[in-house]
């Protein structure tokens, strides 16, 4: 039996899946409020977990540890760092790392959590597919992308820092949670994938855009989620 777990950053990246929601019963842990209950067929746990990667992390743990949750979706905004992907547009994670973490003096590469082996957290192919079809169906006027997320601490609104992350790391878009999404479940043997409209070009311009785009943003994603999670269950 599928339960998913569905975690947004801010309000306006939850509340239409919480509108759609049958919900039976809300538990606050950590200061978070998880909304379990369905969504249309599905069973679902539906979190802000707040911004930035901490918060992130303590919420896939929560979701593993008292929900049991088989499934997470990250749902939410970023910044393009691909000029294939413009405002409005979706991307779905292939995979996801930590573009702020630098343990190089030691040997690591750049965004290497030491002594894990790797750089990347690999989102789960069935749900990256699953992602793809399901945004082609009821996202039909929108561009999705399959590609890297990277996420650290901070807003990208630079280009020379824009620059960095496309360099060093290949990034297809930048946000604040979505790696720590995917290092908490990769820890939990939990499948995961992000999802990302586009809000911005993660420029100098992104100041202005972001508030002008991100609320119609949000609901391109969470249409994407509303569906997927029905095929899952």
């Amino acid at each position: 039996m599928s339960k998913i777990g569905i975690i947004g950053a801010m309000d306006l990246e939850v509340e239409e899946l919480k509108s759609k929601m049958q919900v039976s019963r809300i538990l606050q842990k950590a200061k978070m409020d998880f909304y379990e209950g369905k969504l249309g067929n599905a069973d679902v746990v539906v979190v802000k977990c707040g911004i930035g990667k901490i918060n992130a992390a303590l919420c896939v743990q929560i979701l593993a540890d008292v929900f049991s949750v088989t499934h997470v979706i990250n749902t939410g905004v970023a910044g393009s760092l691909n000029v294939k992907l413009d405002i409005g547009d979706i991307l779905i994670s292939r995979d996801a790392l930590h573009h702020d973490m630098d343990v190089t003096i030691f040997g690591y590469a750049l965004g290497e959590v030491p002594q894990m082996g790797f750089r990347e957290f690999v989102a789960d192919e069935t749900l990256v597919q699953l992602a793809k079809t399901t945004c082609e169906e009821v996202n039909p006027d929108l561009h999705v992308v399959v590609g890297r997320v990277v996420s650290g601490d901070q807003f990208i609104s630079s280009k020379e820092v824009k620059e960095h992350l496309i360099s060093t790391f290949q990034g297809d878009c930048a946000e604040m949670e979505g790696a720590s999404v995917a290092h908490g479940a990769y820890l939990n043997n939990i499948p995961f994938v992000i999802i990302r409209a586009i809000s911005d070009k993660a420029d100098d311009s992104a100041e202005m855009d972001y508030p002008t785009f991100e609320r119609a943003a949000a609901r391109h994603s969470a249409r994407l989620v509303e569906h997927m999670v029905e095929k899952i269950s």
